[in-house]
């Protein structure tokens, strides 16, 4: 296939535009002139951003590029992580301003912690932390609920100088241990345990077995285990390894002096959640990532720091939680919420019951949770007032158009725009973003750069793609919260992400997207999951979106499954939203063409699904990402692959037992 049109099938339009508000755009951070200045002078707008953040010593050179693709951002400036989060706002005289609206799962289970708080328990955390011996450099694992302990740890070890790894709590043991060794962290801090759907779930015993497999390479690696006592649940307990941190973290002096460290130096390292192979350890470093992370939670979401109160609903344990919980709206001194528990939980109001109580502003969130809410009906947040929400975000996949409509619609009341951002952990911060004073928004669309980004479409050469062309999404120039390499290992990262377009210099994001005819840009998802229908390179998101469009569907996902015919043909498993259910509908044939018929009608005959299976749930990681490597499985019968990454594993069986299907007529 020579014709660079066809690098990624551009099937799908949006005609929908959303202007921004007249009120929003009277007061809003960022207007149009910030692009421009971007455009003129790249660098220069970050040295802008930079100098938000308090620094020990200021920089000598923005950006050393002088041996790609090892960046290095701010050189010679000096700062600390967690004094720039905390610190500083204390001494500026909002030590009472709330920074954590923290919400157990147990629906009488709150803390309000202020700034000053907050400082006097991450200064303790700290004491603690180098009174078992932690320092400048080493590493220190954090497996941990959504709880402030964890933020806290964080802030504690960017404090010292040491490099945290968050594991997500719901790892296996294996995962845990892996990761431990892999960076060689010494202490593990974790708690009994946590809540989900109204039961304590263990955690403790993970960790220890995770320090056996560990004590097995390196006996004498892991030193100590710092345990919140979150559950009260009974644990296995080693006197000569064991901490409690009531103990020695409630017992420590709230005195404590942060280090001023390098703008390179090590902050944490995030291992992504492959299911084969060795983890990748995902480096960052302490200066750029705060500048951007800082720059763009401010920006894109229009921040106000003083009077909105933000909350990313994901959890700690994957980016978002450390970039948008954590560094971002603690740097810039806002309230935030977290919340430990799920959204069905006791009752599936749960979110907008937040939200009235606490006053939310900025909801930041998944599309999955977004599309699960559609299913359940737009009665539930109905029943709440939701009216304090003036922007909405959308992170972790590309949200399909008619998911973006009804969050604007029946969450934002057609008013609060919807910020649907592109970013990685790799990236550290947003890329590509609409932004809430400039953007004209298209649902569906991620829409331009963020200011001060280089991010371009291309053909397998590496040649810019025409408006209303797809292609492979790369990054061209360097960024302030870029990964640095991977753990232990600068010819994997190399390998991974710069040798695609080597030539070139560009990073290659594993992503697909497409440009529209105004040159506005559409992700399409992980080129794996493109599929190659006769010759035409179609992308999963595009059908899934016009399945999701048809008023009958929740949510949907499609494969590429093998096709004597065609080579690969269009597989599409569907949730029915409760309305339909309630109402009689069935799995019927003649709901299955009418789905099917709705596809080529939207996209055209290219796309229209071979069969389409009815099911009561997608299979999905316990960051909400569905898993089509196991639909795959389900599609081309099959045995059905590794599902210890799953949130739920039993929704495999589900599927196969539960599915109704129907195919070409």
């Amino acid at each position: 296939m020579n014709d660079k049109s066809e690098t990624l099938a551009s099937l799908s339009h949006e005609e929908r535009r959303y202007a921004p508000q007249e009120d929003l755009v009277a007061q809003a951070n960022v207007t149009q002139q910030t692009y421009d200045d971007a455009a003129a002078d790249r660098l220069g707008f970050w040295e802008k951003a930079a100098e938000r953040l308090e620094w020990g010593q200021r920089w000598d050179r923005v950006l050393d590029w002088d041996d790609p693709p090892f960046a290095k951002w701010f050189v010679g400036g000096t700062l600390n992580a967690s004094y720039n989060c905390v610190d500083r706002h204390v001494e500026a005289g909002n030590g009472d301003r709330v920074a954590i609206h923290w919400i157990g799962e147990p629906e009488d289970d709150t803390r309000d912690i202020t700034y000053a708080q907050l400082k006097d328990e991450v200064s303790q955390a700290a004491n603690a932390l180098s009174d078992m011996g932690v320092g400048t450099g080493d590493r220190v694992a954090i497996y941990m609920p959504m709880i402030p302990e964890t933020a806290i740890a964080m802030l504690a070890c960017a404090r010292l100088g040491a490099i945290h790894t968050v594991v997500f709590g719901g790892f296996s043991s294996d995962a845990l241990a892996s990761r431990v060794l892999d960076c060689e962290a010494k202490v593990i801090v974790t708690s009994d345990g946590g809540y989900r759907r109204g039961a304590p779930s263990g955690l403790k015993p993970a960790v220890d077995e995770a320090v056996a497999k560990v004590a097995q390479e390196d006996a004498d690696l892991v030193t100590n285990v710092l345990v919140v006592q979150r559950t009260g649940q009974d644990v296995e307990w080693n006197d000569s390894l064991d901490v409690w941190w009531h103990d020695a973290v409630g017992g420590a002096s709230t005195e404590h002096t942060p280090e001023q460290f390098d703008a390179e130096h090590p902050l944490f390292v995030m291992y992504t959640s492959g299911t084969t192979g060795k983890p990748k350890g995902i480096l960052h470093t302490t200066g750029g990532y705060l500048v951007q992370t800082s720059y763009t939670h401010w920006a894109t979401f229009d921040l106000k720091p003083e009077t909105d109160v933000f909350w990313t609903a994901a959890d700690i344990g994957w980016i978002t939680g450390h970039s948008y919980i954590v560094y971002g709206p603690l740097a810039n001194g806002t309230t935030s919420v977290m919340y430990e528990g799920t959204p069905d939980t006791p009752h599936k109001g749960r979110w907008w019951e937040i939200v009235q109580k606490y006053g939310v502003t900025i909801l930041y969130c998944a599309p999955t949770a977004i599309r699960t809410f559609m299913k359940w009906g737009s009665e539930i947040p109905e029943e709440y007032d939701l009216s304090t929400l003036r922007v909405l975000g959308s992170v972790g996949e590309p949200i399909n158009p008619e998911a973006y409509v009804w969050y604007r619609d029946t969450i934002g009341a057609g008013k609060a725009p919807v910020m649907d951002t592109w970013w990685q952990t790799e990236t550290g911060g947003h890329m590509i973003t609409p932004l809430p004073g400039v953007t004209h928004g298209k649902p569906g669309s991620a829409m331009t750069a963020f200011p001060g980004i280089s991010a371009e479409v291309v053909d397998d050469e590496g040649t810019p793609v025409g408006d209303g062309e797809g292609g492979l999404l790369v990054i061209t120039e360097p960024w302030p919260a870029m990964l640095r390499t991977l753990w232990g290992d600068d010819e994997r990262f190399k390998e991974t992400y710069w040798s695609r377009f080597a030539d070139q210099g560009y990073y290659f994001a594993g992503d697909g997207a497409k440009k529209d005819e105004d040159g506005d840009l559409w992700l399409l998802g992980r080129v794996d999951d493109v599929m190659n229908v006769s010759g035409h390179r179609m992308s999963t998101t595009e059908i899934e979106s016009a399945l999701v469009s048809h008023p009958k569907v929740a949510e949907a996902a499609v494969v590429g499954a093998a096709d004597e015919t065609t080579g690969q043909a269009v597989c599409a498993f569907v949730i029915l939203r409760e309305s339909a259910l309630q109402g009689g509908e069935e799995a019927s044939d003649d709901l299955i063409q009418e789905l099917r018929m709705h596809v080529q009608k939207e996209i055209g005959a290219i796309a229209k699904p071979r069969q389409i299976m009815v099911v009561p749930e997608l299979p999905k990681t316990r960051s909400g990402k569905i898993m089509r490597r196991l639909l795959k499985d389900v599609a081309e019968n099959r045995e059905v692959g590794d599902v210890t990454t799953l949130a739920d594993s039993t929704v495999m069986d589900l599927i196969k037992d539960g599915s109704s299907s129907g195919g070409e007529d």
